[in-house]
């Protein structure tokens, strides 16, 4: 039996993937795009507070519970929701990708900031920012100057704002994504690298078809990265994810307690975000074979992350 929460979210995901199909033909200039989008983008919301009450109880869960999450509601969660907001423009206006990515992953850096300083208060979670952000720019800045540890690639072509060549949205994602894997994990830095290696699957296709990086190494495996790459995103991710364990153990306990009816998930539901618009983006660029691989390594990897927490 599927569980209220799975049946909320699964219809919210519905109601994003109508929207969704509203943008590609709102794309190919038909006009019942847009009534798609002004319809699937409002039931998402909908179905995500009461998606499991369909029925006569339909119109009181949702006034109750929608009253509920206004006075609820966390900042960090306001702040995800901003950065998912922000994705939705880009099958609309392809050429402000770049904007639209960078506000879009800053909404996303400031949510998982505000997230960790819920749980943790602001000085620890400024540290974790700093180790992830800085790790994340070092460990660039070396690969794409030696091609250690990734492989050999370039951030010539990236659009700004940069960093010492490196684009701003890499080492704000390294922490946002960190955490978020984390939280899926249950804590565990050996499973969060391998949640952020997942991600990368769909990013590489995706944000080279952007010109973000460009590779040139010698022994391609997926869209110009070797298999050099995924070890170095597990490795990295890893080792991140460990030193941001140790600064912050309580963040990431195992066995926290989510609030009832899953009206305040933790900061993990970011990496379902990702799992929903990174196949669409890379749908929207033509890569279907891609969009397909990602969204099924993505939903493997959340499946092994809900049997290893289940296990222990």
């Amino acid at each position: 039996m599927i569980s209220p929460p799975l049946l909320r979210w699964g219809l919210a995901a519905a109601g994003l993937g109508l929207a969704f199909l509203g943008a590609l033909l709102a794309l190919a200039e038909q006009s019942a795009g847009w009534a798609l989008i002004a319809l699937g983008l409002p039931l998402s919301g909908v179905f995500a507070l009461a998606g499991d009450a369909l029925g006569s109880a339909f119109g009181a869960t949702l006034r109750r519970r929608w009253q509920r999450l206004l006075a609820e509601t966390p900042p960090w969660l306001g702040w995800l929701a901003l950065s998912v907001a922000l994705k939705i423009p880009v099958p609309l206006w392809p050429q402000g990708f770049a904007l639209l990515g960078l506000l879009s992953t800053g909404a996303l850096f400031v949510a998982g900031l505000s997230y960790a300083a819920q749980r943790a208060g602001w000085g620890q979670a400024a540290q974790l920012a700093a180790l992830a952000c800085l790790a994340g720019l070092g460990v660039e800045l070396l690969g794409s100057r030696t091609g250690v540890p990734f492989g050999q690639y370039s951030y010539a072509t990236a659009p700004a704002p940069t960093v010492l060549t490196v684009p701003l949205i890499v080492p704000l994602g390294w922490f946002a994504f960190t955490l978020a894997g984390l939280q899926l994990a249950g804590g565990r830095p050996w499973l969060a690298g391998l949640l952020i290696t997942c991600w990368d699957v769909g990013l590489e296709p995706l944000m080279t078809a952007q010109n973000y990086w460009r590779w040139s190494d010698p022994h391609p495996l997926w869209a110009g990265a070797p298999v050099q790459n995924f070890l170095g995103w597990w490795a990295v991710g890893t080792a991140i994810a460990w030193g941001m364990k140790r600064l912050a153990p309580g963040l990431f306990d195992a066995k926290e307690k989510q609030k009832a009816e899953g009206l305040s998930p933790s900061f993990s539901l970011a990496y379902f975000t990702e799992a929903f618009f990174l196949p669409g983006g890379l749908v929207l660029v033509g890569r279907l074979a891609e969009a397909g691989v990602t969204l099924a390594v993505m939903g493997l990897g959340a499946l092994l992350a809900r049997g290893v927490r289940r296990a222990s």
